[in-house]
């Protein structure tokens, strides 16, 4: 079982995958270009709880996977994700500034996908059965943080 993040009153785990376009899809991303917007997001996400797990690009679009705590604000990060990197990545390259002549970087939208834990089917399951046989299907909140 996977160690569950904690504070002075709580415990979880909270897994997501994030995935930011560049704007009009425009095959942009390279290894520099991708390990720069990597440590922008390794150093902008603790201001918001959130630690970095995995980074992966293709030519037009970044797959991104991390942790976060239920204080997080994640529009709030990813707006300002984004625009610090957009910024950031269009005044260090100039050949990205020569394909995106306009301020932005990322496109407007993205897709945010919570992942990790059980299958929906297993905590649907689980939360239909509470209250059958009672102590059968219990976790004591005490063996969460272990």
């Amino acid at each position: 079982m996977r160690k569950l993040d904690s504070n002075a009153h709580s415990v979880f785990l909270l897994y997501y995958h994030l995935i930011l376009v560049v704007k009009y899809r425009k095959k942009v991303l390279n290894d520099p270009i991708s390990n720069r917007a990597k440590e922008i997001f390794e150093h902008i996400a603790p201001n918001y709880y959130i630690t970095l797990e995995e980074w992966n690009h293709y030519q037009d679009h970044v797959h991104i996977m991390f942790r976060a705590h239920p204080k997080s604000e994640l529009s709030k990060f990813i707006n300002a994700y984004k625009s610090a990197s957009s910024r950031l990545i269009k005044k260090e390259y100039q050949e990205v500034r020569q394909k995106l002549w306009k301020e932005m970087f990322w496109s407007q939208s993205f897709c945010l996908l919570s992942a990790g834990g059980a299958p929906i089917e297993v905590i649907r399951q689980y939360i239909e059965t509470q209250g059958e046989g009672k102590s059968e299907h219990r976790v004591p909140f005490s063996d969460l943080s272990e």
